[in-house]
């Protein structure tokens, strides 16, 4: 009778963060097996080291975590149910401080508003709002328009209303539980990135994968 095979599942994010640059395979991926004792060990593997001198970012294949696993475990079953490429960053643990927090906060916020300010202003310039609201105001009341009617009021609370229904959020509040376009947008940002980080890795070669052998390469490389 054969001795049962044992089968590790891993899974792995396409962005990780790390505190250490000695890297754990416990560090990077999920790890689920029947075995808890070799679980436990397996997530203790020393996986790669990334350097104190140069990025402080690395693109592993998955195919290095299944031959680091199977260095140690070769007759082990290895089932990748996440990402194949995974992008490894060194997370900074300097924090700036309150005060030049509160400046980018600011320097942002003063950014966001005078573009945004100069953005309707050029759309209602554009499209001659002003004049046309004028024509409206008097087409219906039969007296010429000031400038500041209840058409400019309407408009202006209407503006705002729909800004924030759009965007589904004010400061900590969100108005529905479904992701607000902002986010939506910094998810597909941050995949566009990913995609081209991993893609600039593989083309310089400077991806960690395995090489012909199967072997992982130089231990902490």
């Amino acid at each position: 009778m054969s001795e049962k095979k044992e089968t590790v599942y891993i899974k792995g994010d396409r962005n990780v963060e790390v505190k250490e640059r000695e890297i754990r395979l416990g560090d990077v991926v999920s790890l689920e097996c029947a075995n808890s004792a070799m679980a436990a060990k397996l997530k203790c593997l020393k996986l790669m080291t990334i350097p104190e001198q140069g990025e402080h970012r690395a693109v592993v294949s998955v195919l290095r975590l299944i031959a680091c696993i199977h260095e140690h475990y070769p007759n082990v079953d290895v089932q990748n149910m996440g990402e194949t490429d995974l992008i490894i960053t060194v997370e900074n643990q300097k924090t700036p401080g309150g005060v030049a927090e509160a400046l980018k906060v600011a320097a942002v916020v003063l950014i966001t508003f005078a573009g945004s300010a100069f953005s309707i202003m050029a759309f209602n310039n554009d499209v001659s709002t002003t004049k046309l609201f004028s024509q409206v105001y008097e087409l219906v009341t039969g007296s010429k328009s000031n400038g500041f009617t209840i058409l400019e009021v309407t408009y202006c609370v209407g503006l705002i209303i729909g800004i924030l229904v759009f965007f589904n959020h004010f400061g900590k509040k969100r108005f529905s539980v479904d992701p607000t376009p902002m986010e939506v947008e910094m998810r597909l940002y941050e995949n566009d990135i990913a995609t081209t980080v991993t893609e600039t890795y593989a083309r310089k070669g400077q991806e960690k994968d395995v090489d012909q052998t199967g072997h992982t390469g130089v231990s902490g490389n």
